[in-house]
């Protein structure tokens, strides 16, 4: 009797973990080169559900059935302008951009100055010359519906865990 409602609660609570990583905190495995340096392929990171982004967080979203990982660059209805040297103006003012390593325009067909539409978000990966993001009209700015959560940690490997 008591193995069994040991049991029975193991399974109640491992559901809820479970229901609770999915719905508010999914834990993510970075792919590809997009985002280094700051993340790098493999490394496990945990978002946080929510809508409330600001330039230079880091969001994950949904692309042709994959998680795409990359940061807010513009909100809806804010003006990007990219020169050609990768440096990124929004609303008219140069952000800074202390994450990365090179600036690069990168693979674009967006004529700028561009207007990010309502409820969607521009967003570029830190490895500007590489990046496939909202540059290309094949992406495009993401909708509200499309984004998984902002990355908050990184967990795995230890040796780097630590907020994002």
């Amino acid at each position: 009797s008591t193995l069994q409602s040991t049991v029975g609660v193991l399974v109640v609570v491992a559901a809820i973990a479970i229901l609770a990583a999915t719905l508010w905190l999914p834990v993510l495995r970075i792919y590809g080169t997009s985002m280094t340096p700051t993340l790098e392929a493999g490394d496990i990171v945990l978002s946080l559900k929510g809508s409330d982004f600001k330039t230079g967080d880091v969001i994950a979203f949904y692309y042709n059935n994959k998680i795409l990982v990359k940061r807010v660059i513009a909100g809806p209805g804010d003006w990007v302008y990219i020169d050609d040297d990768g440096t990124v103006f929004v609303n008219g003012e140069e952000i800074v951009e202390p994450y990365l390593q090179d600036k690069a325009l990168g693979d674009t067909d967006l004529e700028y100055p561009y207007q990010v539409p309502e409820k969607r978000w521009f967003v570029m990966g830190d490895h500007r010359s590489v990046s496939m993001d909202s540059r290309t009209r094949a992406i495009g700015p993401v909708a509200e519906e499309q984004i998984v959560g902002k990355l908050k940690a990184r967990v795995w490997p230890f040796n780097k865990i630590g907020a994002v």
